[in-house]
């Protein structure tokens, strides 16, 4: 039986995942520009990406212990953004090298990941909404 604090959970995530993945596929170009900027400030922009990571995950980890049938993909989310931001926060150099793989000419590959989301987006929705 889901809680009222789960699903709550799980519209948040909803709401992040379809504006984020909106936005990948429509405004690649921003999204290298921001990781550029990040990349540009050394170590203190890798914690500023580490602070958005662990921020979401934690959220999702505290408020989602779901680990049944679909609903589980948010919680291991949660947990991956979890560990992103752990090692960003404790080894940011890595964190460097990552955002420091974004170029010019490589931006419009972020559309891709923005499918992904939406699609994550949709299938997600359709179990919280359609199925109940």
């Amino acid at each position: 039986m889901q809680t009222a604090t789960e699903r709550s959970l799980e519209i948040f995530v909803l709401i992040q995942l379809a504006v984020i993945g909106l936005s990948h596929t429509v405004a690649p170009r921003a999204w290298g520009e921001f990781f550029g900027w990040l990349h540009s400030k050394g170590e203190a922009g890798v914690f500023g990406m580490a602070f958005l990571t662990l921020w979401f995950g934690s959220i999702i980890v505290a408020f989602h212990p779901v680990w049944l049938g679909l609903p589980i993909i948010i919680t291991l989310l949660g947990w991956a953004q979890v560990v992103k931001g752990a090692i960003y926060f404790i080894f940011p150099r890595v964190g460097l090298k990552m955002l420091g793989r974004v170029k010019g000419d490589t931006t419009h590959l972020f559309r891709w990941p923005g499918l992904v989301l939406l699609v994550l987006t949709a299938v997600l929705g359709w179990n919280l909404f359609l199925r109940g």
